[in-house]
């Protein structure tokens, strides 16, 4: 059996023919006046409808500029709020407590809406922490008991360590430590106070060597969702409340001693009818025994609680749909006229022609969206601002995966819909099959028409996925919020939205490449 390996000139004739398979195609492209046209008006809408929206959002507070929220070590805003019974620890050192009750109310539940029950809401927490001061924001880790998650480790906002399961009793205590070497925070847990399992471990870089030490509490507020209207959703959060009994606290290393301070970290100015009229949150302490009561939460904002940079790109939506037309036509209006034959004669490797007109349709589109998303993210983010409205901070390198990642989107849908005007040869058929899969599904899923349970496996099963390459606020576990695409919140992470589409963009080009080598042009 004899193989035959192609030489070099071969392989050079090979590349030399694909440039110039780009170059004609490229040729193609800029020719038509009308589709260059589009593409800029694609650009032009995807910017000029972020500027519209962003103009006509206003935000404002009867009593002046609205309050900004924290911004925890990450970059990231942040809840922080608890009630802190504290001392200073200079240098290494360690807290140890015993943790023998933890109670709270919820108010107002369903379904009567007119009662205070008792209760905790899952991600209620009490235990010790180390915090670089009492300023909200500032780095710190937790060794925590939850209402219903058992043990926790928590540092800096948005890391999340599992401990044992369970709760807490007067017959079944629970021991906490956190120790404090350096930079490098250790939280231990234990059922008598002698043999005690590590829970986690945090290194917060820059602590400075007088750090808090002590004791907290706090509750989130108790999230319900009611259904409105066809498919829509809306939350309401009540008010909670924690109280936990610790005794048996011991400090060791260069700690103050003696009485305990304490204070409401990140006491909110709007309080409830209950915290005004009603058990307020603070210390008891009798002997040895503390008693801690407080509300609040210990963690990162989400979505809605202020503009994520995506919504500078609402103009998208309507950019897409005009990409789509052009890239349908792209290789539709070859056939319309008879072209295909040429432009097959000229290099018979179908497959490689088709290749060819992606790369152009997606390398134009990708240079369009990149440069659409580039000015509309900082112009609209800027404007927002000014306007009163509080935009969530994120990391450079999210707003950069924002930023590319819209273009990419564009760029493989782009792809996805040429393969399509390829595969039926019809452009208002193609046209039409990718608004359905693509810009349909994005939709219902959005504007709160079909149930949040089938939006969520639209935005899995469909094209429609990759939208959420645009998300900058991420779901986390620990938080309690409303995490609905309505709300902002996609069901896959980024990059696996963006590699569903990508998967039915590669699926749709090798079947065009397949029947367009079984079929006359």
């Amino acid at each position: 059996m004899s193989t035959t390996i192609p030489d070099r000139s071969d392989l050079r004739a090979g590349r030399g023919g694909m440039a110039r398979l780009l170059h004609a195609e490229w040729t193609k492209f800029r020719t038509v006046r009308g589709w260059v046209i589009a593409m800029v008006v694609a650009a032009l809408l995807t910017v000029l409808l972020g500027l519209l929206t962003a103009a006509g959002s206003h935000t404002s507070c009867p009593e002046g500029p609205c309050p900004t929220p924290p911004v925890g070590p990450g970059g990231e805003a942040v809840n922080d709020r608890f009630y802190f019974v504290h001392q200073p620890l200079a240098g290494d050192g360690s807290i140890t407590a015993r943790l023998t009750s933890m109670t709270g109310i919820i108010t107002y539940p369903p379904p009567n809406h007119d009662q205070l029950v008792p209760g905790l809401v899952p991600w209620a927490k009490a235990g010790i922490i180390i915090k670089q001061s009492t300023e909200p924001g500032s780095a710190y880790a937790a060794v925590m008991l939850t209402g219903e998650h058992g043990v926790r480790m928590q540092h800096d906002f948005t890391h999340d360590t599992a401990g044992r399961p369970g709760g807490v009793s007067a017959a079944s205590p629970r021991w906490l430590r956190l120790t404090r070497s350096g930079d490098t925070l250790t939280g231990y847990e234990s059922t008598d106070g002698k043999q005690w399992t590590k829970v986690g471990t945090a290194r917060l870089a820059g602590l400075p060597a007088t750090v808090r030490v002590g004791l907290f509490a706090n509750s989130p507020g108790d999230l319900t969702v009611e259904r409105v209207g066809l498919g829509g959703s809306r939350g309401q959060m009540r008010f909670t409340q924690t109280t936990a009994v610790f005794d048996q606290v011991t400090l060791q290393g260069k700690a103050a001693g003696g009485a305990w301070s304490r204070v409401e970290v990140g006491d909110s100015p709007e309080m409830t009818d209950w915290e005004r009229f009603h058990r307020p949150n603070g210390l008891e302490q009798s002997g040895g025994t503390l008693t801690v009561t407080g509300t609040g939460d210990i963690g990162p904002l989400g979505a809605e609680d202020g503009q994520a940079i995506e919504r500078t790109l609402g103009g998208v939506f309507t950019g897409l749909i005009v990409v789509i037309v052009v890239a349908v036509l792209f290789v539709t209006a070859e056939y319309r006229r008879g072209l295909i034959r040429t432009t097959l004669l000229a290099d018979p490797r179908r497959g490689r022609v088709l290749a060819a007109k992606a790369m152009v349709m997606g390398t134009v589109t990708f240079v369009a969206g990149l440069a659409a998303a580039g000015v509309a993210v900082p112009v609209c983010t800027r404007i927002l601002r000014s306007n009163g409205n509080y935009v969530l901070p994120v990391t450079p390198l999210t707003e950069l995966r924002v930023v590319v990642g819209t273009a990419a989107l564009l760029a493989v849908a782009a792809v996805f819909a040429l393969a399509l005007g390829a595969l039926f040869r019809r452009s208002a058929m193609a046209v039409i099959t990718a608004v359905v899969v693509i810009v349909l599904p994005y939709m219902l899923a959005t504007i709160s028409v079909l149930p949040e349970g089938a939006a969520q496996w639209l935005l899995r099963l469909t094209p429609a996925a990759g939208f959420a390459i645009q998300q900058s606020i991420p779901e986390y576990p620990q938080v309690i919020s409303h995490y609905a695409p309505q709300m902002g919140y996609y069901p896959l992470a980024p990059w696996a939205g963006f590699a569903v589409l990508c998967g039915y963009t590669a699926l749709a080009l090798g079947s065009a490449v397949l029947l367009l080598r079984r079929r006359d042009a």
